[in-house]
């Protein structure tokens, strides 16, 4: 007789309740921009914001939009064990044949070192447990496969409503699904220069 032994610290049946993944059979399809939230020039304070990985490169690429500038001066910046994860896969995933290589990894070493112990912090497994069933439900709406890109959105958008902070990302697609799927008012959007 097989006894249910609990490793994990997360509550399915809560989860299920929340998001609804039965509930919905039609497919979803992204909103027009007007719809959206995205980013004024005149950025203002607010929320704490979680950076999505786009946000480094876009900066590191000098491809930041002047709102986005503005928002990260005007507000408290947090960084996720996602977007360092994301960020880190570059110092393997780089040649080191390329001469472009070297530049690329001080730059991004440097924006690394630069981040506050204290406003960095991993996803709770509550979270990546939705961010499963978040990203699986919204694969079978939109009809993309299933992939580690779409759960790590959902875990980052997850977390940013879970710690009270709003998510700002470039990844208009992909966040539009999840706001449309779990509607907070917890997500900024951006276009890159």
């Amino acid at each position: 007789m097989w006894r249910r032994i609990s490793i994990l610290s997360f509550d399915l049946k809560r989860s299920l309740r929340r998001l609804k993944p039965t509930r919905w059979t039609a497919g979803l399809a992204r909103r027009p921009d007007a719809a959206l939230p995205f980013i004024s020039e005149k950025a203002t304070g607010g929320p704490e914001l979680l950076l999505d990985t786009c946000v480094y490169i876009d900066i590191l690429q000098d491809r930041a939009p002047v709102g986005l500038q503005t928002l990260l001066a005007a507000r408290l910046c947090n960084h996720s064990g996602i977007a360092l994860a994301e960020l880190t896969h570059l110092f393997g995933r780089l040649d080191p044949r390329d001469r472009r290589t070297n530049s690329v990894i001080v730059e991004l070493s440097g924006m690394i070192l630069d981040i506050a112990d204290h406003r960095l912090t991993a996803p709770s497994t509550h979270v990546l447990g939705e961010a499963g069933i978040l990203a699986g439900l919204t694969a079978r709406l939109t009809g993309t496969g299933p992939g580690q890109t779409l759960l790590n959105d959902a875990a980052l958008y997850l977390q940013a409503i879970e710690q009270g902070q709003t998510l700002v990302t470039r990844n208009v697609r992909e966040f539009d699904w999840f706001d449309q799927l779990l509607p907070t008012g917890r997500l900024l959007l951006y276009r890159q220069v």
